[in-house]
């Protein structure tokens, strides 16, 4: 039988949240015909599993952050689709060997299952949200700055990466647990049958850092220095670059997020004159992070070009990042964008200086190298590990030295240079 193509089950945090299920067609499903026609022409349970699916999303957004929402749904609604359209089985049925049969499809899902870019699952048309016909619920990654004469790229080609993989059983055990926890359910098959999946692999590789070397780093930070040079427009540019280096930061914590929006008040002093940023992390935990004199200069000269004073006062409330159009903070799309700008440049000025092999890394780099980059570069520099784990977030020192370190990689390294040939 032919596998139906799939229908977008769930919209944002803001529109399920307060869904009322008691009178459906005068609430949320009005606005979502398509949906409400889909779920009513199966069979009675499915409207359930809807129900439940949303329950378990509005508990997350409520508790964790907009990134980890959309994770859950995306999971989510692929389960769940799977669930109605292709097992055609309700959960409390499911067993270990179903779950193993979903692990299959999701390493190789039908073609019409997959787009090639990340898109809206809903469009407002004449004051009705419809899906989108882009839309698709698994997505075949391309390479960035992959060029436009490139053949059409072949989704048969898609396979799911290792942490891709790990983040669908992520997402199907905690829906599970929370089914249960609420009564629905009375077992967790995913948790079982997570340890027999045939695609995963046991990876014991040397972890390469994706960070950006000295010589790129430079390069990178000339750019973004002469564009702001050139042009004042491009202050924001350079302070976004430094800050996310400097200061080790996840473009998350930079952006306006629901529950947070970071403001140059979070910046302050001390009584023994030290800097220090206060930083709405993961897991919903604030932190202060130090920031060091070499980074004061930049703050500066951004908040000049904003007609700001010199430093942050106590309770002030202009946003750290601010729109150039419009009022309010930056989201993380839109930092990541400024990002990429100067990393294209780099890539080009270090291309045509250095050669291609030089350059290559700055077309793979993304936000999160920076923060890499700066955490690397202050390992280098011999700083404490205690308190760069510190500064960057971690649980424990024993991340900090895991990611970046590599203490056990390293003595392994210099002990194998001592086998010869002969």
């Amino acid at each position: 039988m032919a596998i139906p193509k799939p229908v977008a089950l769930y919209p944002t945090y803001d529109a399920i949240k307060g869904f009322k299920p008691i009178s459906p067609d005068k609430t949320f499903f009005g606005d979502f015909p398509e949906l409400k026609d889909f779920l009513i022409s199966g069979e009675p349970w499915w409207m359930e599993h809807w129900l439940w699916g949303q329950e378990f999303l509005s508990y997350i957004g409520r508790n964790k952050s907009e990134h980890t929402f959309t994770r859950f749904r995306n999971e989510t609604e692929r389960f769940l689709l799977w669930v109605l359209q292709v097992k055609q089985k309700p959960m409390d049925r499911l067993r270990k060997a179903d779950i193993l049969e979903y692990a299959d499809f999701c390493w190789q899902p039908p073609l019409d299952w997959i787009c090639l870019a990340n898109h809206e699952k809903f469009q407002l048309i004449n004051g009705r949200y419809v899906q989108n016909p882009a839309w698709a619920p698994f997505r075949l990654k391309l390479p960035k700055n992959r060029p436009a004469q490139d053949e059409t790229p072949d989704k048969k080609k898609y396979r799911p990466s290792q942490q891709t993989l790990t983040g669908i059983f992520t997402g199907i055990i905690a829906f599970y647990k929370y089914l249960m926890n609420e009564e629905y359910l009375y077992g967790n098959p995913a948790q079982i049958a997570k340890g027999d999946c045939r695609h995963f692999i046991k990876d014991a590789q040397v972890k390469e850092i994706r960070r950006l070397t000295e010589a790129q780093w430079q390069y990178v930070f000339n750019v973004a220095h002469s564009m702001a040079d050139e042009d004042p427009i491009y202050e924001r540019s350079l302070f976004i670059i430094c800050a996310l280096k400097t200061l080790f930061l996840r473009i998350s914590e930079l952006s306006e997020r629901r529950a947070w929006s970071p403001l140059m008040s979070h910046f302050w002093q001390d009584t023994d004159g030290n800097w220090w940023l206060k930083i709405y992390g993961k897991g919903r935990k604030l932190r202060d992070i130090t920031v060091p004199p070499s980074f004061i200069p930049y703050l500066k000269r951004y908040r000049h070009y904003r007609g700001l004073s010199p430093l942050p006062v106590t309770g002030e409330n202009h946003p750290i990042v601010e729109k150039i159009r419009g009022q309010g903070g930056m989201t993380a799309r839109q930092l990541a964008r400024i990002v990429q700008q100067v990393f294209d440049r780099a890539y080009d000025d270090m291309r045509q200086a250095e050669g291609e092999d030089s350059a290559r890394k700055l077309r793979e780099a993304s936000t999160h190298w920076l923060r890499h980059t700066g955490a690397s570069m202050e390992v280098e520099r011999g700083r404490a590990l205690k308190d760069l784990s510190e500064d960057l977030g971690h649980s424990s020192m024993a991340t900090t030295d895991t990611v970046y370190v590599q203490t056990e990689n390293r003595v392994r390294a210099e002990s194998g240079k001592g086998r010869g040939v002969k």
